[in-house]
């Protein structure tokens, strides 16, 4: 039997409905209902947080009522006579010191064998000021060795994550990126499937579903662009994109813009997943940006094919081309539309790749994750 351990899980928020957060509350309830006394711990309260329950196997904690300030850095001469500027940096450096001496006061109460884990760069940040001398720390990336390359968190990764115990990507090509770029302790960890359908799609509704927050990288509007080539050779066909965020304004203009107003549906945001999948027949994911994409995972578990860009390493890992889904090379709206099609077309097609997907998926049963994170566990503790 596994060792009982405190396991404390930090990240920027635990509150929000997002893949992210979604993958906190999961895990923490898989190693509550193996015996570790959990703890999650949020940098910040969410903007618009969402109702996980009240009956929680695990205790939560937020450290700031109000989110901090931005990090701020003068670039010249001139910057560094900025006086208010200087001002919110001292008092954001106040600020987490006070946090992290709180959370140090949180690790403190773990016995032996305790575990942070930091989920995300961000909350590192906060974890790196903090007391940690004999637990363990696990770093964690969700997205991309090549997303986050491209960012401004790529120097932060590897400037707070340097010194972890280990540091945890989704797939193992994503880790190999990462050792390649010096961060030796790089491994992989898949996201553990959160779903269990009490029912499948019947793959008969002439509905392609997308779940995703309505912003640049999910790529919505590349979605429509997709759309505006098929939907007029299938009228009886309708997109569903469920969602809401920074660009929905937009992606709703580009609807209407690009004459799509009656075949595509904004049922806003939902954690019905059951619904949401079951209703359709087809899920798209047309991201620019992914890690371990949690929407294909879901999707895949309801017995729905899948058309993804091939965005991210963690898409190859998931679907297997011409198997269960469609893969289709980054931004190509032409071909994306063509595998859309391809589905629609066919019933036998969607039903033989709907029964591979669920199949497939049985690779990330919860217990098989867990015990995946129980053997790190007892590996970095020697």
């Amino acid at each position: 039997m596994a060792e009982h351990r405190d396991v404390f899980i930090v990240c920027n928020n635990f509150e929000e409905l997002g893949g992210l957060q979604r993958w906190v509350h999961h895990i923490g309830r898989l190693f509550a209902e193996r015996g570790h006394r959990v703890h999650l711990i949020g940098i910040t309260h969410a903007e618009r947080a969402h109702d996980y329950g009240s009956d929680l196997p695990y205790a939560t904690t937020v450290l700031y009522e109000r989110r901090p300030a931005a990090k701020w850095q003068p670039r010249g001469a001139l910057d560094r006579l900025n006086v208010p500027a200087q001002v919110r940096m001292a008092r954001r450096r106040a600020g987490m010191r006070r946090a992290a001496a709180r959370l140090s006061e949180i690790f403190r109460t773990g016995g032996p064998g305790s575990v942070v884990i930091a989920a995300q760069v961000w909350a590192m940040e906060w974890v790196a000021l903090a007391d940690t001398r004999g637990m363990t720390v696990i770093g964690m990336s969700h997205e991309s060795y090549a997303a986050t390359r491209s960012s401004s968190r790529y120097e932060r990764v590897k400037t707070y994550f340097s010194g972890v115990d280990s540091f945890l990507v989704l797939t193992q090509e994503d880790a190999d990126a990462w050792a390649a770029a010096g961060m030796s302790a790089a491994g992989a960890m898949p996201n553990p499937l959160h779903v269990h359908p009490e029912r499948i799609s019947s793959l008969d509704e002439q509905v392609v579903v997308r779940l995703g927050r309505m912003s640049f990288e999910k790529g919505q509007d590349l979605l429509l662009e997709a759309w505006a080539k098929v939907a007029p050779r299938h009228p009886g066909w309708r997109l569903r994109l469920y969602g809401s965020g920074p660009d929905e304004a937009e992606i709703r203009a580009l609807a209407g813009e690009l004459g799509l107003t009656g075949s595509v549906e904004f049922p806003g945001p939902t954690d019905d997943l059951e619904t949401a999948l079951t209703g359709g027949s087809i899920f798209a994911l047309s991201s620019r940006e992914e890690g371990f994409p949690m929407s294909i995972l879901e999707a895949m578990a309801y017995g729905l094919p899948t058309v993804a860009f091939d965005c991210a390493p963690g898409v190859r890992e998931l679907i297997t081309h011409d198997v269960d889904g469609l893969i289709v090379h980054p931004g190509n709206t032409v071909k994306f539309a063509a595998s859309l099609e391809r589905l629609m077309n066919d019933a036998g097609l969607r039903r033989s790749f709907g029964a591979a997907a669920r199949a497939s998926v049985t690779r990330f049963a919860p217990h098989t994750v867990v015990d995946q994170w129980e053997r790190l566990f007892t590996l970095l503790e020697r």
